[in-house]
């Protein structure tokens, strides 16, 4: 499972994005307030809501144009 979750939060290269970690935990807590808002009948203020879900469309796009826009180094072209 820790396997999975750290190759989910790799970057092109490898390392841990910091692009994917934020959009992840962004991700998170959009689920836990929307059971929250369902279940709870928490109230969630709009612009908090609208908020969350830019930030989570902003960082699910950077990542995908990171993936279409990286170049390798080391191939030769």
């Amino acid at each position: 499972m820790k396997k999975f979750f750290q190759s989910m939060l790799s970057g092109v290269t490898g390392n841990v994005s910091s692009k994917r970690v934020i959009t992840f935990v962004a991700f998170m807590l959009c689920c836990i307030a929307f059971l929250a808002n369902i279940f709870g009948a928490v109230p969630i203020q709009d612009y908090i809501w609208e908020g969350m879900l830019y930030l989570v469309g902003a960082g699910l796009g950077f990542t995908t144009l990171e993936h279409f826009s990286f170049k390798n180094p080391n191939k030769e072209e």
